[in-house]
């Protein structure tokens, strides 16, 4: 079978690795890579109470927390998360797993972990799949001066890399 039996080398400024065995994931660079990946995980949500967002190799999860109940049904969830990523041989990367408290009406905020490791607290975070910068307080702000200071930038290299500056030209 196409997915059994792997395994890969890596080239680098031509230097090449020797080959190893791949013993598990999904294939990279296929056509049927990202439908496996999907099927691979269409049940990580399945035992899971607080909302859960999929995207590619992202997951976001996420819930209201008023009490100490829903911190622990939240940290009950992590734990639930981890021991399917260990039934399915995967891994979180837990470095870049984060928790945001958004708004001020959920304190005293709670601390979670994955594997005994505590996250940590962002009061904003670049979203990936979205590509926007997201605050805790939900305010655009940020993501507006991010933007501008990224056009200014780009004008500045125009303005210094173009001589014949018209008006015509940028038309």
């Amino acid at each position: 079978m196409w997915l059994t039996n792997r395994s890969q080398c890596v080239c680098l400024e031509g230097n090449v690795s020797e080959w190893v065995e791949v013993i598990s994931a999904v294939p990279q660079g296929s056509v049927l890579g990202p439908l496996l990946f999907l099927i691979y995980i269409n049940d990580l949500e399945e035992d899971i109470k607080s909302l859960i967002l999929k995207f590619a190799d992202d997951t976001k999860i996420f819930q209201k927390i008023v009490s100490e109940e829903d911190s622990r049904q939240l940290q009950n969830d992590l734990d639930v998360l981890l021991q399917w990523a260990e039934d399915w041989q995967m891994t979180f990367n837990i470095a870049k797993c984060k928790v945001m408290h958004i708004g001020s009406w959920n304190l005293p905020l709670a601390w979670y972990y994955m594997n005994g490791h505590k996250l940590e607290s962002m009061s904003r975070v670049k979203d990936i799949d979205m590509g926007v910068l997201v605050s805790n307080n939900l305010k655009v702000g940020l993501q507006c001066n991010q933007v501008l200071q990224k056009a200014n930038r780009m004008l500045g290299l125009l303005k210094r890399m173009i001589d014949n500056k018209t008006l015509q030209m940028f038309i």
